[in-house]
């Protein structure tokens, strides 16, 4: 009986170790159905879409001139986020171009408290005067624009058909705003497109101002600017963008695909190339790094 069920036993191993075989067999097959290699002689194609970009900045510019005018720094965006749009062409081989365009911007702003003081030092500081006027009070908002326009370079390693890793730099010019706008009251449309210098006539055919005063010769040292709406200051400085990275790209459908990429992105204002108002270079002006890491997601429409 003994040697029946081991001639039995026998028998059936090669069975199961068959069915084994055509089991694994299956489900590679299924597989590589679902991911083949990505052939040579079919790697092409591009795509555009929707490509937001987040950078971890390591520091703020001008932040301590900010924080001087009462504004907490801590209350932009980090990281900052710039929306744009990127799109990408398979050009030879395993080798792609493509190109991004983005701008994003973040605000902080404070409203102080006005305190009218005897700057003779004569009254105590209990008979300071809190100025409750709301005409008067103040409003102070800052502002960092980035935009940033630049090409990509990468070369692809295909993983599946449908998923794919690659290496590569995106390289191009950016420019960075920050700007502080201050202004007192509640904005009225006559009063915005008021002289800053009085009123403007003309003299002798010429474009003039004519300033108000009682007295000629005693009052030339009191000229001064009169009250606007607000005073925006904008400095500006353009950079060179240079930012390796390294990208996946996963083809969710046959002309829908997603993509991210992460790396780390640099460019530097040197000093003194800050611009004021678009037109007056600040000499002085401190050098400042754009750098940190960089995250860009997008939903391409392509392959």
């Amino acid at each position: 009986m003994l040697h029946k069920l081991e001639n039995i036993s026998h028998v059936e191993s090669p069975k199961i170790v068959k069915k084994i075989f055509l089991l694994l067999f299956i489900c590679i097959s299924a597989l590589r159905a679902q991911f083949d290699l990505y052939p040579v002689e079919d790697f092409f194609g591009g795509g555009i879409g929707y490509s937001p970009m987040y950078i971890s900045m390591d520091s703020i510019p001008a932040k301590t001139n900010l924080e001087g005018l009462g504004l907490d720094t801590r209350g932009f965006d980090n990281p900052f986020v710039l929306h744009g749009g990127e799109g990408f062409a398979h050009m030879t081989g395993k080798w792609r171009i493509g190109g991004y365009a983005g701008v994003g911007s973040s605000k902080i702003s404070t409203v102080p408290d006005v305190y009218i003081y005897d700057k003779t030092g004569a009254n105590a500081a209990s008979d300071t005067v809190l100025n409750t006027n709301p005409l008067f009070v103040p409003s102070i908002e800052g502002k960092i624009t980035i935009s940033l326009g630049a090409a990509t370079v990468e070369h692809v390693m295909p993983v599946f058909q449908d998923l794919e890793i690659a290496a590569g730099a995106l390289l191009g010019l950016g420019r960075i705003s920050v700007s502080v706008d201050q202004r007192t009251g509640t904005a009225v449309w006559d009063s915005t497109f008021t002289s800053a210098y009085g009123t403007v006539d003309t003299v002798n055919g010429e474009l003039a101002w004519l300033y108000e005063v009682e007295d000629v010769d005693k009052d030339q040292s009191t000229f001064s600017v009169k009250p606007i709406p607000g005073v925006l200051s904008d400095v500006s400085g353009a950079f060179f963008n240079f930012q390796p990275y390294i990208a996946i790209k996963w083809q969710l459908l046959d002309r829908v695909g997603l993509r991210i990429s992460v790396g780390f992105n640099k460019g530097t204002i040197r000093q003194g190339r800050w611009i004021l108002n678009g037109r007056t270079q600040v000499a002085d002006s401190q050098p400042f790094s754009l750098q940190g890491v960089a995250f860009r997601t997008m939903l391409y429409l392509g392959l």
